[in-house]
């Protein structure tokens, strides 16, 4: 385990740095194809963990350290062994021991120092723990800005917001209607030995994470992994036999699948990035489906779109994914509040450069993975300031929601906002 914490400390480091936590897991892997499935679930909670809590974890170091370590990854290494020793259930004296043996491979003599500082961190656990939960900062793990932002915007709502973005995110499936029937499918997982929560009438909430090749008929397209709260795209959208769709920002195409199992409906996904359109086309083959891909830029339509207009579009524009940093933990680091701001501007630039796509009477969903009503209800309210053809429809949502059409964290699906515009015939 010691060689884990390691590569561990160094993902962090790199992460902290400005890096993917996504791609600086994955690179780790690639490099060590050896490590044993056990190996693989450490580095992974271990390095999702340390990040999720770095500026509560890096607040408790800052206390017992009196001078940050010359080796950065020293202090990265202490970091990953706080995590282990605040979150994981191995015993305390397991874990400094193997933070210790880490800390002999570096070159310069720093193994008495780790050994000190975990241990002194034993002992005042306590005093440590209530001095984090002073600061903000340090008591929800985000940065100042998040906090006030989520603050200003919910109230006395904040706490669960801010306290959901650090819980492990649930996993859901998504039955495919033209395969099998909610009920018939619960069944199935019973039989397994799968345990499930039915939160809608295609979602269900599996009592606990369980690899893809042990659930059954996936392989098939029975099932999809897909979040509760993305799964409402397909029902406010309102897909009907014989409509011309078009999904923009198209990949992974958990989405436009859903629409396909809904209605027979002729699909134009799209996306910019192709290598992310390859997940799109797997789920195509996988549920054997039919749609058009087509990789292009949703705010240049003029150099894809054939002239043929849409009856629906959705338009789950980029975002900060505040919504979903339980998933990825990293962005509450990684942004600034300048990104916000570029969303925002970005996600009104596809709105406008798609809605002369939509057919009159058409309607277009605005879909975001984010609680920052800048990239929401905002951007929604400066597009129709623009647009008299345009009007904003009342949406039902499976869920509590508030405000109108927004999706906040909780244990049943992470956070999302759509707000649904029709076109003036």
């Amino acid at each position: 385990m010691n060689v884990i914490q390691t590569e561990a400390a160094g993902i962090v480091q790199r992460v902290m740095g400005g890096g993917n936590l996504d791609r600086a897991l994955a690179d780790r892997l690639a490099e060590n194809p050896d490590y044993t499935p056990q190996q693989r679930g450490a580095l992974q909670d271990l390095s999702y963990g340390t990040v999720r809590y770095h500026s509560r974890l890096a607040f408790m170091l800052g206390k017992l350290l009196e001078r940050p370590p010359r080796d950065k990854l020293v202090s990265y290494l202490l970091l990953v062994a706080l995590y282990q020793l605040e979150y994981s259930k191995a015993g305390s004296h397991v874990i400094v021991d193997q933070a210790v043996r880490a800390a002999k491979r570096f070159k310069s003599p720093v193994s008495g120092m780790v050994n000190a500082v975990l241990r002194n961190f034993l002992r005042q656990r306590e005093s440590l723990r209530k001095a984090a939960e002073a600061e903000k900062a340090s008591r929800y793990a985000y940065q100042d800005w998040w906090i006030q932002e989520i603050e200003q915007q919910y109230g006395e709502r904040s706490t669960s917001i801010l306290q959901a973005g650090n819980t492990h995110p649930p996993m859901t499936l998504r039955v495919n209607r033209r395969l099998a029937t909610t009920q018939n499918y619960m069944a199935l997982l019973d039989t397994a030995g799968i345990k499930v929560q039915s939160v809608t009438a295609e979602a269900l909430l599996l009592a606990r994470p369980t690899p893809v090749d042990r659930i059954p008929k996936f392989a098939e397209g029975w099932v999809s992994v897909q979040d509760a709260g993305a799964q409402c795209a397909a029902s406010i959208i309102g897909v009907e036999d014989g409509m011309r769709v078009l999904d923009v920002c198209s990949a992974p195409g958990g989405k436009a699948m859903h629409m396909l199992e809904r209605a027979d409906i002729e699909l134009v996904a799209m996306d910019k990035d192709d290598q992310r359109l390859d997940r799109v086309r797997q789920n195509l083959r996988r549920e054997k489906l039919n749609a058009e891909v087509i990789c292009g830029d949703a705010a240049q339509p003029g150099a894809w779109w054939d002239g043929k207009p849409f009856q629906r579009i959705l338009a789950d524009v980029p975002c900060s994914a505040s919504g979903v940093v339980r998933r990825h933990p990293d962005i509450k680091w990684l942004r600034r509040p300048a990104d916000i701001a570029e969303f925002a501007r970005q996600q009104l630039g596809i709105l406008q450069a798609v809605w002369p796509l939509l057919d009159s009477g058409g309607k277009l969903l605005y879909a975001t993975c984010s609680v920052f009503r800048q990239e929401n209800q905002e951007v929604v309210e400066r597009f129709l300031a623009t647009h008299v053809d345009a009007h904003q429809e009342t949406i039902e949502l499976p869920f509590a929601n508030e405000p109108p059409g927004q999706l906040l964290p909780c244990d049943q699906h992470d956070g999302f906002f759509y707000a649904l515009l029709r076109k003036d015939d």
